[in-house]
């Protein structure tokens, strides 16, 4: 076997083992952050539905809802992701909807790639605590009734025009005043 034969088995042989070795971790860690991703996802849910200690998750019109319960199993009201698209990449949000009042409950920032002390500045409660208690028939206009953050319009733009266009299809779904 000349030198160049030698070194091709060599090196698909560490090929292989280290495939081997990828395909074995990722079989033994992914049930793990398989459940850690959930686990997030019940967090930002019960988050944005106060009273919620329970989610349902419920598949209409092409969209995923997570409807909050509490122990009794009392409906306390409906979240839904939406993705907007920012200065620096997409902006991931878990918005709280009650369709008996017509209002959002509240809003979780899931990920975002905004720059730091600008526009990830959407992640502080003073930004997404202005979304608590706002009527789904509120306009979402940054500089309006949206408050932006200075020097970062950008970023509150897109978290505004992501709750406005999905809450457009989840008021079809789910009416405001009715039962959800």
């Amino acid at each position: 076997m000349n030198q160049y034969t030698r070194m091709i088995v060599v090196l698909v042989a560490i090929s292989l083992a280290a495939g081997a070795l990828l395909a074995f971790s990722y079989e033994v860690t992914n049930p793990k952050i398989q459940e850690q991703a959930q686990q997030a996802l019940e967090q930002a849910v019960m988050k944005v539905i106060p009273g919620a200690e329970k989610m349902i998750t419920v598949e209409k019109e092409g969209m995923t809802l997570y409807i909050g319960t509490d122990n009794q199993g009392n409906k306390k009201g409906i979240a839904f992701k939406t993705t907007g698209s920012g200065f620096s990449g997409p902006i991931e949000i878990m918005v709280g909807y009650n369709p008996k009042e017509g209002k959002l409950t509240g809003i979780e920032i899931l990920s975002m790639s905004e720059t730091p002390g600008l526009g990830a500045r959407i992640k502080e409660p003073a930004f997404t605590d202005q979304f608590k208690g706002k009527s789904v028939k509120d306009e979402f206009i940054p500089k309006k009734d949206v408050k932006v953050i200075t020097g970062a319009t950008i970023s509150p733009t897109a978290v505004s025009k992501a709750i406005k266009s999905s809450l457009a299809t989840v008021t079809k779904i789910y009416p405001v005043g009715g039962d959800f």
